[in-house]
């Protein structure tokens, strides 16, 4: 197994219809490509947890980089693993900031004091819980 997690920056800020679209696509594309993880967003910064096979992970690396929503695509960890983290989500998701999103499917809510505590202490999940930790001090 496999992962990569990275951080950006959107162009623009994404209201919840444009989240709504990246996590709809992400739901539909990720099982094709056998690629699981997670995307936090907030006050218009990305991150993202991929994990799979090794090369499906860089195909879907690859295409989002080509993403021209966002900018400043930057790989801050990536390397094997002995398991998935996120087996049961194609793209598990968190908008930090943005308007209430509970609805959606795959959707993760990182107030709750259980966030990621059933994860391993891996960096994955250690780089995702400082996103979340620096958000929620911003917001």
């Amino acid at each position: 197994m496999y992962y990569i997690i990275y951080l950006s920056a959107g162009v623009n800020w994404f209201n919840e219809e444009e989240l709504t679209e990246i996590l709809a696509v992400s739901n539909q594309n990720n099982p094709r490509d056998n690629v699981t993880g997670l995307l936090l967003y907030s006050e218009g910064n990305f991150i993202q947890l991929l994990e799979g096979e090794e090369q499906d992970v860089k195909n879907v690396f690859t295409r989002i980089s080509n993403d021209q929503r966002h900018k400043g695509i930057a790989i801050i960890a990536s390397g094997n693993i002995d398991h998935r983290n996120f087996p049961e989500w194609a793209m598990g998701f968190k908008s930090i900031n943005a308007g209430d999103l509970t609805e959606l499917n795959g959707y993760l809510d990182p107030s709750n004091t259980d966030f990621l505590a059933n994860k391993n202490r891996h960096i994955t999940t250690n780089l995702l819980k400082a996103f979340v930790k620096t958000a929620k001090k911003v917001a």
